[in-house]
């Protein structure tokens, strides 16, 4: 990709990434430090956890997304060392491989990605909104997924309902918040080139070949595409954008078939 020329339009911004060790969430980090805001990153692995948030001169706070009580405190944390909560990008998601057709997906597997997927996610607008009301502002972007606008024959069956839940959530959410200055929106990003992705498809390559083939672009999106659309929605520039599906998915979710 071309180097962008940044502006500072997140200047003075806090902004609170879960899943914000790698992929679409590492670099959505990086991307709102380099326009300006303060990151604060939640993961799982502290490691890797600790490395980005330093990378980006940021607070690091270790947090399992599935849990309410470390969600809470990953937000109040973020308030305590810099003031307030502006934007939550509440982007954690799994996609094991026991997640797969409907027949043979367990309950437990349903129900492991759900915690992860869409309850983390309620938890964590929960928690960005006990900070974003009293201030009068905020923007909330929630990760969801071109499946969560169209069927997938490439199933993960709760994968695919999980972020139904984060894209219907997401527009109730844009609606009811409205009026007290704080915006919700959901990415729906179409296949990307992360580690989660490369892992999945390390193992069945012919499903990777099978999603490449319907994206119009002709390849999957990087990370770094996905958080300059993240920057904007976080950005006074998005400021008459809420409830909206944002999908920047390479024309996927567009396509009949792809162009010759």
């Amino acid at each position: 990709m071309k180097p962008v020329d940044l502006t500072q339009r997140l200047a003075g911004r806090v902004a609170v990434v879960t899943g914000g060790a790698s992929g679409i969430g590492l670099a959505a980090a990086r991307r709102m430090a380099a326009e300006g805001a303060r990151i604060v990153v939640g993961d799982l692995d502290q490691a890797a956890g600790k490395e980005a948030a330093e990378s980006v001169g940021g607070l690091f706070v270790p947090v399992d997304v599935a849990v309410e009580a470390q969600v809470d405190a990953l937000f109040d944390a973020a308030a305590d060392a810099y003031g307030s909560v502006d934007v939550a990008f509440n982007n954690a998601g799994i996609s094991p491989p026991e997640d797969d057709l409907i027949e043979v997906t367990g309950i437990e597997a349903w129900q492991r990605v759900q915690d992860v997927n869409l309850t983390s996610v309620y938890f964590s607008c929960r928690a960005a909104l006990r900070h974003m009301v009293p201030a009068g502002r905020g923007s909330i972007i929630n990760t969801a997924s071109f499946v969560a606008v169209m069927g997938s024959a490439t199933s993960q069956i709760s994968y695919t309902a999980s972020k139904g839940g984060v894209l219907a959530m997401s527009r109730e959410l844009g609606v009811q918040y409205a009026r007290q200055g704080i915006r919700v929106n959901a990415l729906c990003p179409g296949p990307v080139n992360t580690p989660l992705l490369q892992e999945l498809f390390a193992k069945d390559p012919e499903r990777a070949a099978r999603r490449l083939v319907h994206v119009p672009v002709g390849r999957f999106g990087e990370p770094e595409e996905m958080a300059a659309a993240v920057a904007f929605l976080a950005s006074d520039d998005a400021s008459f954008i809420t409830g909206s599906s944002f999908l920047v998915d390479g024309g996927i979710s567009s396509a009949y078939v792809t162009p010759l």
